[in-house]
């Protein structure tokens, strides 16, 4: 089976292009959502993602409180550079996380129902296969999104 750090080198590619297309983006476009109806801003997909990790590896994983607001999360807007710190923060309690994972036990806590995750019971080992499936669909998302954005300065 994948070891966890074959795990966290595919988690810290996703995590690294999303934080790049966000840098690079900067604050006014990062925060600017494409004109499609629901669409999310770049800055608040990366927050999302932030939530997700924090939540799935920190709470149900590792056992810490971590308090989330999954709908603010997408509503999210502010100036880049403190979202890249976090978001360094988060990624680096993340791999701790994994080092001190037992993937085949239980989870420490039970996932809220309205955060949307598997339909099934899941164990340690599962929610952080779950993280990464949020992380690499996010990054494909934000790559769109990225483009949209920029699509739409040019016109």
């Amino acid at each position: 089976m994948i070891t966890r750090e074959q795990y966290l080198y595919f988690v810290d590619r996703a995590l690294d292009g999303m934080i790049a297309i966000v840098t690079d983006l900067g604050d006014e476009l990062a925060n600017r959502k494409p004109d499609l109806p629901g669409a999310n801003s770049p800055y608040a997909l990366l927050n999302h993602c932030l939530g997700v990790v924090a939540y799935w590896g920190g709470e149900l994983v590792a056992g810490r409180d971590v308090p989330r607001d999954r709908a603010a999360e997408f509503a999210a807007a502010g100036p880049v550079q403190p979202l890249i710190e976090r978001a360094l923060q988060v990624k680096m309690q993340f791999h701790r996380d994994v080092m001190a994972s037992a993937p085949r036990e239980p989870l420490r806590h039970q996932p809220a129902a309205d955060f949307q995750g598997p339909q099934r019971e899941l164990d340690q080992g599962g929610a952080l296969l779950h993280v990464y499936e949020e992380l690499a669909q996010h990054h494909g998302h934000l790559e769109i999104t990225r483009d949209c954005v920029l699509a739409g300065t040019q016109r």
